[in-house]
């Protein structure tokens, strides 16, 4: 078969699968190809970032998630100004290259062995701080190249290309960490990032000659901007602090349902923490090798991903359609309550990771997707101000505030299976909290619970993951 005939083969395949006009394919696949190698890269690097925080000092780390807090607020609305002046031909190539230089300087100290501890717990902050930017960074690029109607036809094959990466990624540095040893792991991950630079290029020329070939009217009626559509199963809020935090934090206190919505996420960063600590310690316990320790974290990443891949395609919907908003937003939290007694009965690796991989996998595949669809009844200024100000300082601060309290019951000498004890109660109120917004919800919304469109969680915005565990 020659070239041409082949190539022909290929789009009709993807036509099959993609609602793609005469010329989109190259960048549509193009896209699709960036999106898999920057999850693959970061999901690399993220089992890497779980073991070195247990070489840092399982004890210390409520400090890295107060720096990774700390680091937040300082970074994020710099990379708001950075994104705001900088023409987006420099800004994108040049951020990623910063962060291909990071990963390879501390390829470097790895290396050396030099204060191991404390490059441990610098990389561990690093990669947590890391994973804010680079999904935002992506969808960003993606709604200034796509127009609207591009969007809405083409985004959800772009972002299966996260999808992949992300299930690639763990396999990488689950099959390798033995192999090549996990300071190695980065050079791969450095070698996807590259190749995210030449997609970049690619897409950056694809555009170019997709806008010469549009006559100027129609150019300027495609270049409305779509909103972010991050992937089913990846990092990142994709979120921008701006200015307007203040706003954000005015428009929640005069909301009770916004401050509804604070606990609910306050509650969700104290369980989701208390589970990552007790993780971290019964790893520790478990295995003495890194490389050990990363081909675990990495074999849970590919299982949750995978998980939640499963669940969205085929449940997410209709249990949303079925049992509507109130209780598709209490179901993780009821099945915490479970998960937490079971670790407190038997504190052991096998228990800590059946519940660690369904509560990850329901949580990226119902409860975000479903907490996202609270703010559908709000109005557009509390939908971005407020909103950013819970999915920012709220999130991170709740994860910090929530490491330090694990460490104090800790230091009063508990144990595991006691301090899941304490979470048991925790995951009760979040269920009823998260039932009763659900509940608020369908009364400003102005329907019933049974006239929920179980469509609408699998469009609600922000279905991309991600916490800090």
């Amino acid at each position: 078969m020659n070239g041409g005939a082949w190539e022909s083969g290929v789009v009709r395949t993807l036509r099959r699968m993609v609602d793609f006009e005469p010329g989109e394919a190259p960048g549509m696949l193009w896209a699709f190809t960036y999106y898999f190698c920057l999850l693959c890269s970061y999901y690399i690097l993220r089992p890497i970032r779980d073991e070195m925080g247990i070489a840092g000092g399982v004890d210390k780390l409520q400090w890295l998630f107060l720096a990774t807090f700390v680091a937040m607020l300082g970074i994020v609305p710099l990379f708001g100004w950075l994104t705001s002046h900088v023409p987006r031909k420099r800004f994108l190539p040049y951020a990623y290259i910063f962060f291909i230089g990071n990963i390879l300087v501390f390829y470097a100290l790895f290396r050396s062995g030099v204060t191991h501890a404390h490059v441990a717990r610098v990389f561990f902050v690093w990669v947590s701080v890391f994973n804010l930017f680079v999904v935002s960074l992506f969808w960003s690029f993606m709604t200034d190249i796509f127009s609207d109607t591009q969007s809405r036809r083409l985004f959800g094959f772009i972002a299966a290309g996260g999808s992949a990466g992300a299930l690639t990624g763990p396999v990488i540095a689950g099959s390798l960490a033995n192999v090549v040893g996990v300071t190695n792991l980065l050079l791969f991950s450095v070698g996807f990032l590259v190749w995210v630079l030449l997609c970049m290029r690619q897409l950056a020329s694809w555009e170019s000659a997709m806008r010469h070939k549009r006559l100027p009217s129609t150019e300027d009626e495609d270049r409305v901007p779509a909103p972010p559509m991050p992937s089913p199963v990846a990092d990142g809020h994709g979120v921008v602090l701006s200015d307007g935090m203040w706003n954000g934090i005015r428009l929640v206190i005069k909301s009770p349902y916004l401050l509804g919505i604070c606990v609910l996420m306050l509650l969700f960063t104290t369980l989701s923490t208390f589970l990552y600590f007790q993780q971290a310690l019964i790893v520790e316990a478990a295995f003495s090798a890194p490389a050990n320790r990363t081909a675990v974290f990495a074999a849970m990443d590919f299982s949750v991903n995978a998980l939640t891949l499963f669940l969205q395609v085929f449940f997410t919907g209709r249990i949303v359609g079925a049992l509507g908003l109130p209780w598709a937003l209490a179901i993780i939290p009821l099945f915490l309550v479970l998960g937490f007694g079971a670790l407190a009965a038997a504190p052991v690796l096998a228990v800590l990771v059946v519940v660690q991989v369904l509560r990850r996998a329901g949580n990226y595949a119902l409860m975000k997707p479903a907490r996202e669809m609270l703010y559908v009844v709000l109005n557009r200024e509390e939908k971005y101000k407020a909103k950013n100000f819970i999915d920012t300082a709220v999130y991170r601060g709740g994860d910090a505030i929530s490491a330090w309290i694990f460490a104090g019951l800790r230091a009063l000498g508990l144990s595991l299976g006691q301090t899941a004890w304490v979470a048991v109660p925790l995951a009760g109120l979040w269920a009823w909290v998260a039932f009763r917004l659900g509940q608020k919800h369908d009364r400003l919304a102005g329907r019933s619970v049974e006239d929920v469109d179980p469509s609408a969680i699998s469009q609600s915005k922000g279905e991309s993951r991600r916490e800090t565990e």
